[in-house]
C-alpha cells in the first residue's frame, strides 16, 4: 500500500468568509509502518483524515488537491469505487465510535455483513476483553459502554484486514491495560502483508511509543514526518518551538 497526499487546502464552504482550515498538506505513507499525526484539539486532525477518502460533506467543505492510493486518485474516484475502498482497503476507527453503529440493528449485523472468518472474530473479541460472539452479536449498540464500542470498531476494522487502518484518538476513553493491548495489536498488524497504520492523537507519550514516523499539525500546516527518535531534534527552529510547546501542554 502506497498513499500520497497533496492537498492544497481545505476550506469551510458554509460561511461568507469561507476560511481555509488546512493548507499545503503533503505526505506519503509506505507499507509496514505506523504513522502518527500529533495535534491539539481543534487543530483539524479529524478533518484531515476524513478528507483522504472524501468523507467530508461536500456541501460544507471544499478540498483542493489529490490523494493517490497506489495509482488511483481518490478525489476522482466514483462513489462506488470509494465505497469499496473504504470497505476493503482503507478502514477507519473514529473517535465517537458509538455513533458508528445503527442503534436499531443488533451488532451481529456488522459481523454478518462482511466476509469475516469467525475464528478471527472470536480471537479478536477475546483479545480486546469483549464478550464472545454469541453474546455480543445479540446486543444492540446502546448496550455497549463507550470503551466497548471503541474496542468493537477496532475489532471490525482489523477483521477486514485493510491495507491502511486510520484511527482517530485511539487511546481516548480506555485504561492503561487496553492501551497496551491496542499498542501490541497495531504493532503486530503492520508486520502483516503490506499493511500500514495512520493515527491522529494528542497523546504525546503513546505517539512516541508506537510510531515509526511522527508529524505535527499546527496552525493549519503539517510538518514533515520524522522518525520517532528524530522528532524532537530535527526540523526548523519554528517547528521545534511548536513541538516543545505542544509537549509542555501535554505533560
Amino acid at each position: 500500500m502506497y498513499l500520497e497526499a497533496d492537498i492544497k487546502y481545505i476550506r469551510i464552504k458554509i460561511t461568507e468568509q469561507q476560511p481555509v482550515i488546512l493548507r499545503d498538506i503533503n505526505f506519503s505513507l509506505s507499507p509496514n509502518k505506523i504513522y502518527t499525526i500529533l495535534g491539539e484539539n481543534g487543530s483539524g486532525k479529524s478533518t484531515l483524515i476524513k478528507s483522504l477518502t472524501c468523507l467530508l460533506p461536500q456541501n460544507q467543505y471544499v478540498v483542493e488537491g489529490e490523494v493517490k492510493l497506489n495509482s488511483l486518485n481518490l478525489f476522482k474516484a466514483s462513489a462506488e469505487e470509494l465505497i469499496k475502498i473504504r470497505q476493503y482497503k482503507i478502514r477507519y476507527v473514529l473517535q465517537d465510535s458509538i455513533n458508528s453503529f445503527d442503534p436499531l440493528r443488533k451488532l451481529g449485523y456488522y459481523f454478518n455483513s462482511r466476509i469475516i472468518n469467525k475464528n478471527d472474530i472470536e480471537s479478536l473479541l477475546d483479545y480486546f476483553l469483549l464478550p464472545e460472539y454469541e453474546i455480543i452479536s445479540k446486543m444492540h449498540p446502546y448496550e455497549l459502554s463507550g470503551g466497548m464500542a471503541q474496542r468493537l470498531t477496532v475489532v471490525l476494522a482489523l477483521a477486514a484486514n485493510p491495507e491502511l487502518l486510520i484511527l482517530d484518538e485511539p487511546t481516548s476513553g480506555i485504561d492503561y491495560t487496553l492501551m497496551n493491548l491496542t499498542f501490541l495489536k497495531l504493532k503486530d498488524y503492520v508486520r502483516q502483508n503490506e499493511n500500514s497504520v495512520l493515527l491522529v492523537t494528542q497523546d504525546w507519550n503513546f505517539a512516541l511509543r508506537i510510531s515509526d514516523y511522527i508529524s505535527l499539525l499546527s496552525d493549519g500546516n503539517l510538518s514533515q514526518f520524522y522518525s520517532a527518535s528524530e522528532f524532537l531534534t530535527q526540523g526548523s527552529n519554528n517547528n521545534l518551538l511548536l513541538v516543545n510547546t505542544f509537549r509542555d501542554l501535554n505533560q
